[in-house]
């Protein structure tokens, strides 16, 4: 199969593209997201039809933050755009006359980090995205991983702690909740107002108050020594590490690949995410270690994957 276009919906735009066998995007093209879920098909279907004007198109993926069905058809659940048991396979095929796969967003992301990014070379791997929530996808034996009903590595709402912190999900104690761009800027507010003679840097970026802390001046501040900030996303870590160390007795991969905006600071979160992965993984005095990877592809991932997916049929 020759050309195919990945659709990664996202909070503020969907994003559209034209990619081939190799991974490489052709060509783009973005629109506005819509609020309701009606505009959603309309946005989606307009974003396909423009990007494919120019090209062979012989499928699309869709790439969808909620649980997808196990024949990668309907969305059974989407909480940020509102879809409940939304066919949305069929309703942009009849719109766009191209076959179509939906998949969700985590996984579509794990495939296109496996196939053209840090996955290369990996035939078992576990993928995790470390941004406003926590996200995940399983590659083992060279197939994603689904489970039975299609809604497998939803990681971020393994409860890691009994009745702790109350997640969106209604549920409490969640990893998300404790590994996450949200987490950290918790972390962040509660040690600058214990201390905020440390988190002199952090409180100038912001607006000199504690709650006008975000990720982006944790992540600045960090960068500058900040102690908070540093202190931060060491706390951060040692969460992630601890649960990597749990999917590795698990899955026992070769490779776990960590992305997501949190991920974008590079070995500041990695090698604390490592050094706790090694204290917290059982028997790993005796056992291989596998590797903790930074993504490659950045944001392009989920779309790149939703492609290719597209692509395997």
């Amino acid at each position: 199969m020759g050309l195919t276009i990945g659709v990664d919906i996202g909070g503020t735009k969907i994003a559209a593209g034209v990619v081939d066998e190799e991974g490489t995007i052709l060509e783009t093209y973005k629109v506005k997201t819509p609020q309701t879920p009606e505009d959603m098909v309309d946005a989606i279907s307009a974003a396909v039809s423009e990007v494919s004007k120019n090209h062979q198109i012989e499928a699309v993926g869709i790439g969808a933050a909620g649980y997808v069905d196990d024949k990668r058809a309907t969305v059974l659940f989407a909480p940020n755009i509102n879809w409940r048991h939304e066919p949305l396979k069929d309703k942009v095929e009849q719109r766009v006359g191209l076959p179509v796969v939906v998949e969700n967003d985590a996984n579509a992301a794990a495939w296109g980090e496996y196939r053209f990014g840090a996955g290369k070379g990996h035939d078992d791997v576990i993928c995790i995205t470390l941004g406003t929530g926590l996200g995940g996808g399983i590659i083992i034996g060279n197939k994603l991983r689904r489970g039975r009903f299609g809604v497998a590595a939803e990681f971020g709402h393994i409860r890691v702690v009994p009745d702790g912190l109350l997640c969106g999900c209604g549920s409490q104690g969640c990893w998300e909740q404790y590994a996450s761009g949200r987490a950290l800027v918790r972390y962040a507010r509660q040690r600058a107002n214990a201390t905020p003679e440390n988190a002199e840097i952090l409180l100038a970026l912001g607006d000199g108050t504690i709650d006008g802390i975000e990720g982006k001046h944790v992540s600045a501040a960090a960068r500058q020594g900040d102690p908070v900030a540093v202190d931060s996303f060491r706390e951060l870590a040692r969460w992630a590490g601890a649960g990597l160390a749990d999917l590795a007795s698990l899955f026992d991969p070769s490779a776990f690949i960590v992305g997501g905006g949190v991920s974008d600071e590079g070995e500041l979160v990695l090698d604390p995410i490592r050094k706790s992965f090694r204290r917290w993984l059982i028997g790993g005095q005796w056992r291989p270690h596998a590797q903790v990877l930074a993504a490659q592809l950045g944001n392009k991932a989920g779309l790149v994957g939703a492609a290719d997916l597209a692509r395997q049929g």
